[in-house]
């Protein structure tokens, strides 16, 4: 079992707000607490929204409590009647995260037996001990690199196994795969794309994201695969063109990686494209099928490869060298 790491914080911070509350010798000490596990959230920036929301929210909702319970004594009464106006007014100012955690403090002064001003500053000290608490450890994120990396590398050997298994229909014409690939490559991507935006709301500053240039490239490129599916499940033959596309898109399939290698595979696709005119027509329907398809596939492919060409600068020479250095 995986402990993360917003539990932790909340098995750190709970202990140590409601130390700091008895410490002080506040009334309802443990709310410091309470306080404390609703605050802890998964972002920067997110804490420190969300921490001024319920900071907000507990002011108005003491004030709110002060007046009803005052004017119409503690009894469920007032209570519901204090919350028919307090809610519309948090939602009316946009702070309705701060709902659950003013109720703490709401219900501390329904149970008080007076609202005497000692009473109310312990009160507004739970808050600040609470929330303040939940802010200073919701600082520390830890580093989302990792996980980055990890998405990224199963992302690339889907991509490689569809693309690899396009070049065997092409060959045989038949195949038993399942396109597994292509579903967890969509969980992937919009897994990774939640937490890009994560990491975005982790670094107040930053308005750009590798990472995220990087997946909004591969989802537009597994459109393109998923294009391609139906083409090579279409062909019921094949021409003296098939082996060669076959061992293109092999050949692509060993070649995904983060860097951008597409002028190598689009100056081959040009030599591939001109073979269509050097070879003969097709004489019947079948192999005019065959041959409109796997033209298609081309287009397809190339389109796959350019919008990596888009997303970055050429990486040949870099590549060369590395290659190079592992001979």
């Amino acid at each position: 079992m995986k402990i993360g790491y917003r539990t932790i914080k909340t098995a750190i911070g709970t202990p140590i707000a409601v130390s700091i509350a008895q410490l002080l010798g506040l009334t309802n000490f443990v709310s410091a607490g309470i306080l404390t596990i609703l605050c802890i959230q998964p972002s920067r920036k997110r804490s420190f929204v969300t921490a001024w929301d319920r900071f907000l929210a507990c002011v108005i909702a003491s004030i709110y409590s002060i007046f009803f319970f005052e004017l119409l004594g503690n009894n469920p009464f007032a209570l519901g009647v204090m919350l028919i106006v307090f809610i519309p007014t948090t939602v009316y100012l946009n702070i309705t995260a701060g709902i659950t955690t003013s109720s703490v403090i709401i219900l501390n002064l329904y149970s008080a037996s007076s609202n005497h001003s000692s009473f109310l500053f312990d009160q507004f000290l739970l808050i600040i001990i609470g929330i303040g608490t939940a802010l200073l450890l919701n600082l520390y994120m830890p580093s989302l690199d990792n996980a980055f990396e990890n998405q990224q590398k199963k992302l690339e050997d889907n991509f490689q196994e569809v693309l690899y298994q396009i070049s065997v229909y092409i060959r045989n014409n038949d195949q038993e795969w399942d396109g597994k690939e292509i579903i967890e490559s969509e969980e992937i991507l919009s897994k990774a794309t939640n937490l890009v935006e994560r990491d975005l709301e982790n670094h107040l500053l930053r308005n750009k994201h590798t990472y995220r240039d990087y997946f909004h490239m591969r989802s537009r490129q597994l459109e393109h695969l998923k294009a391609m599916l139906p083409l090579a499940s279409e062909l019921e033959s094949s021409d003296s063109l098939s082996e060669k596309i076959a061992d293109f898109f092999e050949k692509l399939s060993k070649n995904v990686y983060p860097e951008n290698t597409a002028i190598i595979f689009l100056n081959e696709l040009k030599d591939l494209k001109k073979s269509f005119n050097q070879e003969e027509l097709p004489t019947t329907r079948k192999e005019f099928e065959t041959r409109a398809n796997l033209f298609q596939l081309l287009h397809e492919v190339e389109d796959y490869i350019k919008i990596k060409q888009k997303y970055k600068k050429t990486d040949v020479n870099l590549v060369k060298r590395h290659e190079k250095s592992k001979q």
